[in-house]
């Protein structure tokens, strides 16, 4: 306990008076910024780590305007996977480019990574743009242009998935790789396609409306180069491990891509509307959610 304070007027009691002061309007003045930690991390919350409701498919294929999940799955027992690499991973908003003791706005992010939480949020989830005349609600066809867009609400503002031929300056941090990022301007960077998985029945698939919940290869238009994540890049984040992704076509012995590059556009279950096609593939019928009482016959 201090021999002096301000309120008995001895020994350094006026400059104590005045830092208290000064702290007390320090903390108005952040408060009235929004710069205080507790408003930072409900900014946070209510952007990035806000749920997310998946749309339904009732046919079983990608519409335009659809709300998904980009799903990079690994169902190949490997060294990275014995060495803990998750399975399945969902395409993200980078949060490392993003400081929660930072001023700057959350629509500065420009970064992508892939991440082991399946769960719908702001930061994981995609809306299916259309980018040549399309009507909202139209199947996607495999060949047909698209557009990724975020869904987080970054004050109002949608930040779109692309990428571009790598350069000097432009490349992938760890793979030194072709880069994806996110942009605020809509042009031939951010279009993309989709392509059937088996390489020897692609061109009869072409014009076919793109499966829901099924590996396809995600293709950047620019470029020609698939989206991809190598599995062996990753970085430390506010939320643990995640992983790079790029733009690379990883080919086999057989001239056909490898699992780095397949993708599943995740659509929420028509059944739950809490829950995504992941939970229904991924439990028998019958399965009893946690926490919830049983229903006897």
């Amino acid at each position: 306990m201090a021999t002096y304070r301000p309120g008995v007027l001895i020994g350094n009691w006026n400059e104590d008076s005045s830092l208290g002061e000064d702290v007390l309007r320090d903390f108005l003045h952040k408060r009235e910024r929004g710069e205080l930690l507790t408003q930072k991390i409900n900014r946070l919350q209510d952007n990035l780590l806000r749920k997310i409701h998946l749309s339904v498919s009732k046919d079983g294929f990608v519409h335009f305007g659809d709300t998904v999940m980009l799903l990079n799955t690994d169902d190949k027992p490997s060294v990275e996977n014995r060495r803990g690499v998750c399975g399945s991973l969902t395409l993200a908003i980078n949060l490392d480019e993003l400081s929660i003791f930072s001023p700057l706005p959350l629509q500065t992010l420009h970064g992508v990574s892939a991440i082991t939480s399946v769960a719908p949020v702001g930061r994981n989830t995609f809306c299916i743009l259309s980018v040549d005349g399309s009507t909202e609600g139209e199947p996607i066809k495999f060949g047909q242009t698209f557009g990724l867009g975020t869904t987080g609400g970054f004050s109002g503002q949608m930040l779109y998935l692309a990428s571009d031929h790598k350069s000097f300056t432009r490349f992938a941090k760890k793979s030194y790789l072709q880069q994806v990022f996110l942009t605020d301007e809509l042009s031939y960077l951010t279009r993309w396609q989709a392509a059937f998985l088996d390489p020897q029945l692609r061109l009869e698939h072409e014009g076919f409306p793109v499966p829901a919940n099924s590996k396809i290869i995600i293709t950047h238009c620019q470029t020609n180069r698939s989206l991809a994540v190598p599995r062996n890049f990753w970085t430390r984040s506010y939320f643990g491990r995640e992983y790079e992704v790029i733009c690379h076509t990883f080919l086999d012995t057989h001239k056909a891509e490898e699992d780095k590059n397949y993708w599943e556009i995740i659509t929420g279950d028509p059944s739950d509307e809490d829950s995504t096609m992941i939970d229904r593939l991924n439990h028998p019928p019958g399965w009893i959610r946690r926490n919830e009482p049983c229903e006897e016959a």
